[in-house]
């Protein structure tokens, strides 16, 4: 069900058009009243990678996410995505770098006036996808999370690891070449953490640029993924 609503090209990960080299130079970001969030970022992220964003809290790895998908632009510096300079794009050519990205949310940000089925639908809406070639799409994700059978229930009524995986389900329906996450396995036990961490690894398995800003442990040595770590908003590796 999977391989039929995401067609072959999306499994082949030399596809650039569908994922997006990410390039980053001399990128500075100062909040008003002067604190320094970054200070000089700058790396590659190739197509098909699986890169983490790892450091202590406050070391920048949610605003580094939030620049890669225009959230926020920088002070200083490129961010250069699929040839685009996000921080240069006009307000009005936002959503369509977006639709390059699946975003998952520490905080979830689900509806709860909406069933699972109308959360993950809910991309595919605003995109102007028809119902029958939505309501396809929208259950392959659904499954591919292990949420099927839960498409009717309303969120408040899934524990927090389902909560998530709804979350990621939303994230890819719309076949992403680039799935951000922003510590996805802070609030899970263990056994939920690992079930995720296995999710994003099949999806990078397929072609998907898959970057996670992260401090958890397990996940790094349970993916052995590329690190880029920040420290007080600067460089301190990026392997």
């Amino acid at each position: 069900m999977w391989t039929e609503v995401f067609p072959a090209f999306f499994l082949d990960p030399r596809s650039s058009l569908l994922n997006p080299m990410i390039s980053l130079s001399h990128v500075f970001k100062r909040y008003p009243g002067g604190r320094q969030a970054l200070n000089d970022i700058g790396f590659t992220i190739e197509t098909g990678e699986l890169a983490f964003i790892t450091g202590h809290s406050g070391a920048g790895k949610s605003t580094l996410l939030k620049l890669l998908v225009g959230i926020e632009r920088p002070t200083s510096g490129s961010i250069i995505v699929n040839g685009q300079n996000v921080g240069t794009l006009q307000a009005r050519a936002v959503p369509f770098l977006r639709r390059k990205f699946g975003l998952i949310f520490q905080d979830h940000k689900l509806l709860f006036d909406r069933s699972a089925f109308g959360n993950v639908a809910l991309p595919l809406e605003i995109s102007g996808y028809g119902a029958k070639d939505g309501a396809r799409r929208v259950r392959a994700a659904l499954d591919k999370v292990g949420l099927l059978k839960y498409e009717k229930a309303m969120p408040i009524t899934l524990s927090g690891g389902e909560q998530q995986r709804l979350c990621i389900a939303r994230a890819i329906v719309h076949r992403p070449a680039i799935l951000l996450a922003d510590e996805p396995t802070g609030n899970l036990d263990a056994d939920y953490a690992t079930e995720i961490g296995e999710l994003f690894r099949s999806f990078n398995q397929v072609g998907v640029t898959v970057i996670v800003a992260t401090h958890d442990q397990a996940l790094l040595t349970q993916l052995k993924p590329r690190v880029i770590a920040l420290r007080n908003g600067a460089l301190a590796e990026a392997a």
